[in-house]
């Protein structure tokens, strides 16, 4: 088994701005980073069809060709990236050890450092139309997306915080935001739902679900069914902000690093740093506040610089 171990010094679990970020930086300090990118190459910004707010792209871009700059970038410095996922840990505790895991069951490498970098996913309805229209009118992310709505009607479908940050946010913004709420109250804070219930552009549907997203290549409207009477209308509308929440995918590190009741991997202070000596996490994996290409790429860095920093204080 041990001449089919392979043994670096950086591994980095997982692609997406944070990842090919920690990458760049990881390369440039000579950590020889290999990154394995797990089955979506890029992450959740390969599904989102235009990027107007990252910094350096006068003209904008799209979420996927953004992602094949930053795996150039990180390429070009020497980063090896792999396209595989990691499917068992093995971390050690003490400073110093070294991290054991196999990727597609059958991958075996130690690594001195590793960089979490698996983000988060979004929850959506799970419907067919709405799933058809992901990128071409259906987002799960206001502040990504909402500039593109200007002036237009957009419906946003949730109960919580989230739910209605998205909504005031895009009554800024659109001429009018309709939220649908799925039961016959919301579930956001006191404060935030008296921010909605003052904002004269937003009406609350309430006992009322998406019953299809209307639309060929672009969303025309929603279907909307209230759940009591089973009566259907259609609404006009342009976008579809879905706000149900996000799920990190740390299931792989469940017992092992510290995380909150949700799964966000918790870091130490204002570090990239877990509970184990050696292991970092940057971008959605740990942030579920700001989720945003730029922020998780500035924590890519942090987990970079942090892992570098570790590894010059063994010697």
């Amino acid at each position: 088994m041990s001449e089919n171990i392979e043994k670096i010094k950086c591994l980095i679990i997982g692609s997406g701005p944070a990842g090919y970020s920690a990458a760049i930086y990881a390369a440039r300090a000579d950590m020889k980073p290999i990154m394995y990118t797990g089955m979506q190459m890029g992450g959740q910004l390969t599904t989102t069809t235009e990027v107007d707010n990252f910094p350096g792209y006068k003209d904008g871009t799209d979420g996927t060709a953004m992602m094949e700059d930053l795996k150039y970038q990180a390429e070009r410095f020497g980063t090896e990236v792999r396209f595989g996922m990691v499917t068992s840990v093995d971390l050690s505790d003490k400073v110093g050890g070294i991290h054991k895991v196999v990727v597609d069951e059958e991958k075996h490498i130690e690594a001195e450092t590793i960089i979490i970098s698996t983000g988060a996913t979004a929850k959506y309805l799970g419907i067919e139309s709405e799933q058809r229209l992901i990128g071409g009118g259906v987002s799960a992310c206001a502040t990504c997306d909402g500039f593109f709505y200007k002036g237009q009607d957009v419906v946003v479908v949730g109960a919580g915080d989230t739910a209605a940050e998205e909504a005031t946010y895009l009554a800024n913004i659109c001429r009018k935001v309709t939220i649908l709420v799925r039961k016959d109250y919301m579930k956001a804070s006191k404060a935030m739902q008296h921010r909605v219930n003052k904002t004269k552009n937003i009406e609350v549907l309430y006992n009322t679900e998406i019953d299809e997203v209307l639309g060929t290549n672009v969303v025309e409207g929603v279907r909307a069914i209230n759940n009591q009477t089973n009566e259907k209308h259609d609404i006009a509308v342009t976008g579809v902000f879905i706000a149900i929440g996000h799920k990190p995918n740390s299931d792989l590190f469940k017992g092992v690093l510290d995380m909150d009741e949700v799964g966000y991997l918790i870091t130490k202070g204002k570090t990239t740093k877990t509970n184990l000596p050696g292991v970092f996490a940057a971008g959605d994996i740990q942030d579920k506040e700001y989720r945003q290409a730029v922020t998780a790429a500035g924590t890519g860095c942090m987990a970079a610089l942090d892992a570098e920093r570790y590894l010059g204080a063994l010697v």
